[in-house]
């Protein structure tokens, strides 16, 4: 089976996580957390700043690292690698995505998350970030 290994993005405002929807390919329609495929012999936080800059036009703040979800989708393996970030500016786009949504904790099941992202959403609810208070 395909093996492909990314990172995430758990952007947090204001008590608020970032979804974003997916504009394109078999999963078209679906929210995940922005993230990227990392290269090789990339360190993930690398990764991380780079996709998401690609992703969103904007500098992040990595805060911690969350979580790594292994999850099996029908036509590969996912690793993706998650952590908690804040955005260092207030301007940025949405590059590669059809639209995007501040959660708070309370709402995070109103959309259609990518598989392996639900099981990021036990975590967040209990998760506490220095910027962005209670998830």
């Amino acid at each position: 089976m395909k093996q492909i290994e990314v990172v995430a993005a758990i952007i947090c405002k204001d008590g608020k996580i970032l979804a974003t929807q997916r504009g394109y390919g078999e999963w078209k329609g679906w929210w995940e957390f922005p993230s990227g495929k990392m290269e090789a012999d990339e360190a993930p936080e690398d990764a991380l700043r780079r996709e998401i800059l690609e992703e969103l036009s904007a500098p992040i703040d990595i805060d911690r690292f969350l979580c790594t979800v292994e999850y099996d989708y029908p036509k590969f393996h996912l690793t993706m690698h998650c952590y908690l970030c804040t955005l260092a500016s207030d301007s940025w786009t949405l590059n590669e995505h059809k639209a995007a949504l501040w959660l708070s904790r309370e709402e995070l099941d109103t959309v259609k998350w990518l598989p392996a992202d639900i099981e990021v959403l036990g975590m967040l609810r209990s998760a506490v970030t220095d910027k962005g208070g209670m998830i």
